[in-house]
């Protein structure tokens, strides 16, 4: 009877070791033997997840899973792949995946309709999928340090979109799309390979932020000047020669700036034309003074 009763325990016993998947090690060693929802932090206002410099290579699976996460932080890991799995976490209002490997996002990313928040920053992508613009709720994209040259034509439906950035990537031109994205009033696209801006820049009417420095262009647009909500323009570090009469009329922009977290027109280390350069070595209300006595002479 004995015997009986402890081969009776040992099947018990095997049996409760069977319960669930086994996780890998490596997923096992980030939850520390805790329950997948425990690594949960539940804020005022978003539960969020984060798995930042976790050195991983691949997603957990445990992660799809956790259908209540608002804000998820992958960022700064050595991901190569996001599965569409991802499409799952339907809740997601902030979503960090920069600083990865990542070559290409799925596009199950057009099923995150919550979604505000988009950092893809410092990856590997040469496009973006057009699933994307589903998400109509999108307030804020990076897509900077990335080898993107062009976006979907589709992203005309980002009607909520207020500030991307486009910074070090492949872009030869600003894709049409951009110029119907009323709500911006912020714009990166420093570091591309640029060489004029179009005069459609004019429809950006909430535009305040705008960056093109270090970038190959060689004038910029009388319709840039009918921005009257810019703050910051700028374009140091480029090939223009000549600035715009009307640039007078973005009374905004309050001077002639040399730090790059300061408002103000930022025109430094481009072939200026005399006396422009002498001009501009007088300040804002120089430079301006300069252009409206120039345009009232033509």
């Amino acid at each position: 009877m004995g015997t009986e009763h402890s081969k009776d325990e040992g099947q018990r016993s095997m049996v409760f070791l069977r319960k669930g998947p086994k996780l890998p090690a490596w997923e096992d060693a980030l939850l520390a033997g805790k329950e997948p929802k425990s690594l949960l932090k539940r804020g005022l206002r978003y539960v969020s997840l984060s798995l930042i410099m976790k050195g991983m290579t691949s997603t957990p699976d445990f992660l799809w899973g956790l259908h209540e996460v608002q804000k998820l932080n992958l960022s700064r890991n050595q991901l190569v792949l996001i599965p569409p799995a991802l499409g799952k976490l339907d809740r997601l209002v902030v979503l960090n995946l920069g600083g990865n490997c990542l070559k290409s996002l799925p596009k199950e990313i057009g099923l995150l309709r919550n979604l505000k928040v988009l950092f893809a920053n410092m990856n590997c992508l040469k496009e973006v999928p057009a699933e994307l613009s589903l998400c109509r709720k999108l307030e804020v994209l990076s897509l900077s340090h990335n080898c993107i040259s062009q976006l979907p034509l589709s992203f005309t439906d980002l009607t909520s979109l207020r500030k991307l950035n486009l910074s070090n990537n492949h872009f030869a031109q600003i894709p049409l799309c951009i110029f119907a994205l009323r709500s911006l009033d912020f714009l990166h696209l420093g570091s591309n390979k640029l060489e004029n801006i179009a005069e459609s820049i004019q429809y950006l009417v909430n535009l305040q932020i705008f960056i093109v420095e270090n970038n190959n262009i060689r004038s910029l647009p009388r319709s840039l000047c009918s921005i009257g909500s810019l703050e910051l323009l700028n374009a140091d570090y480029n090939a223009i020669q000549s600035l715009p009469d009307e640039l007078y009329l973005l009374r905004r922009l309050r001077r002639i700036a040399w730090n790059p977290m300061d408002k103000g027109l930022h025109i430094a280390h481009n072939p200026l034309a005399r006396p422009l350069p002498e001009v501009v070595e007088g300040g804002l209300d120089v430079l301006f003074n300069y252009l409206r006595d120039k345009k009232e002479h033509n």
